[in-house]
């Protein structure tokens, strides 16, 4: 089943659906997951995908559009703020821990590439979150500052932040916010065979697209991005358990490993063999045995 919600976060209204289990209402509070979405992404999309597969394991699984994106308010639209949309994380929480059908004490979150970053940042110091797990997570920090394959020329974060700060000073001018891609938006820009192309094909082309996820973002939030280090306190999470998803050939698995090597508490990585970071998204042979894995630790963690 599912239920249209809202809920504050800062100054924000933040726009969700929470998927709860089909059926005769349970007679004791259900386990409660958090469910937050890709960076450039929407509610509708991946998210959705893992939380519909939950709520039919039993969890009440919450989705959510991120602050300033899809049905979400604020401005500019498209800025990727990895500090609000950890705020958002938190306030998603407080949102399940208030419904009558959530049992408080048993809430756990899933956060899906990007928001595999926020979503253990939140949970470092929101104790309520007794369970967390990510998949394809992506440290949006590490990526801007040294790029994915960390092969980055450090001379592009400083262009890229003397641009920030242009930028910045122009809106206070007056001029209107730049946005660019966050992903290409042609086949020529985005080879099939790589991450890119997958990564087009996800967003760009009806095997994942949706209207209000626009592939745009805010330019000058790359000065935010760039400070951000979600897994550099880890140790807060502990001794709450950590479980992180990767597929064998995904190009952003580094992150998840050393994360889990970093964690002072319980923490697991699951490889899926044959698997990219983007076939974790919707890809049926892959969604299905990383939601078994994670409904398996949520059940246990949240009992």
């Amino acid at each position: 089943m599912r239920t249209t919600v809202t809920f504050p976060s800062n100054d924000f209204t933040i726009a969700g659906v929470l998927f709860t289990p089909n059926g005769p209402v349970p007679d004791e509070r259900l386990p409660g997951v958090v469910v937050s979405h890709p960076g450039g992404g929407v509610k509708e999309q991946t998210a959705s995908t893992y939380a519909e597969r939950l709520a039919r394991q039993g969890f009440a699984a919450l989705v959510f559009d991120a602050a300033r994106q899809g049905e979400s308010t604020g401005e500019p639209r498209g800025l990727e703020d990895p500090f609000q949309r950890a705020e958002d994380v938190k306030a998603a929480v407080t949102l399940l821990s208030t419904r009558v059908e959530v049992d408080p004490d048993r809430i756990g979150a899933l956060g899906l590439c990007a928001s595999g970053g926020y979503v253990p940042y939140a949970a470092q110091t929101d104790l309520r979150v007794r369970a967390v797990a990510t998949v394809s997570a992506a440290d949006m920090g590490d990526a801007v500052r040294r790029g994915v394959g960390r092969t980055q020329d450090p001379a592009v974060l400083r262009e890229a932040l003397q641009l920030a700060g242009e930028l910045r000073t122009a809106e206070g001018r007056g001029e209107p916010v730049v946005r660019a891609p966050w992903v290409p938006d042609s086949w020529a820009d985005a080879p099939r065979d790589s991450h890119e192309g997958e990564t087009h094909e996800y967003y760009r082309t009806p095997r994942g697209q949706h209207p209000r996820a626009d592939n745009l973002q805010v330019v000058r939030g790359v000065d935010l991005l760039a400070q951000f280090d979600p897994f550099a306190r880890l140790d807060l999470l502990a001794p709450r358990p950590l479980l992180m998803v990767i597929g064998s050939e995904a190009v952003t698995g580094h992150y998840s490993r050393e994360a889990v090597e970093r964690a002072a508490g319980p923490a697991e990585l699951v490889v899926v063999d044959g698997a990219t970071h983007m076939s974790l998204y919707d890809r049926d042979e892959h969604v299905t045995p990383a939601v078994a894995r994670i409904g398996a630790f949520l059940a246990e963690h949240l009992a």
